[in-house]
């Protein structure tokens, strides 16, 4: 049932995101857009209820708990920016609006983004962990807790290598000049970053 509930939930985030932006941009109804979109933290709530009660129930605390506490803390930390980043394409593609804001390309500039961009993986992390050790002691010690002792594992390997990924931007910073295939002088290729912001 879990499973199902976060493949649901997922199935719902992209269901009201479309339905929210249609009626923005197509339907000219900001309003009632914006009260669709608003309606996307109640499918994270529906799930964290729904796993309080299966535990409650006396379910074993698997990895179905462990997915489902994740996906609540990676709703949370990124779910603000990924709407965030479809509005700015549907207005610039549907609406006129104007074209979206790529991230910088080179230098501290670019850091400074990947830090940002790692920030946000970093709080989705942290709060899977939090609820997963919530989980825990909901549990108790008399309980099997290490598929969600692994699923803290995992989000500690998350949060490592954003880290890194946004230090190696700090200590070696992507120089212009060095672009391949293009002088000193040259306009800068494009690089993209792996970003969801």
């Amino acid at each position: 049932m879990i499973v199902t509930l976060v493949v649901a939930c997922e199935v719902g985030f992209w269901i009201l995101l479309a339905a929210g932006l249609s009626l923005r941009y197509f339907a000219r109804m900001p309003r009632a857009g914006i009260a669709v979109l608003l309606l996307e933290p109640v499918l994270e709530l529906v799930l964290l209820i729904a796993t309080a009660i299966d535990l409650k129930n006396g379910a074993t605390a698997d990895w179905k708990h462990g997915l489902a506490a994740v996906y609540i803390g990676f709703s949370v930390g990124l779910g603000h920016s990924t709407i965030r980043w479809a509005d700015q394409r549907f207005a610039h593609r549907f609406a006129g609006g104007p074209p979206p804001v790529k991230p910088p390309k080179y230098g501290t500039a670019r850091a400074v983004h990947e830090w940002k961009t790692a920030g946000k993986w970093v709080l989705s992390a942290a709060i899977a962990i939090g609820l997963l050790q919530t989980a825990a002691w909901y549990v108790g010690d008399g309980g099997d807790t290490s598929s969600l002792r692994m699923w803290q594992t995992r989000m500690l390997w998350v949060i490592g290598i954003n880290v890194v990924i946004a230090l190696s931007y700090t200590i070696w910073p992507k120089d212009p000049k060095k672009a391949p295939g293009k002088d000193a002088g040259a306009e800068p290729v494009e690089h993209h970053g792996t970003t969801r912001s």
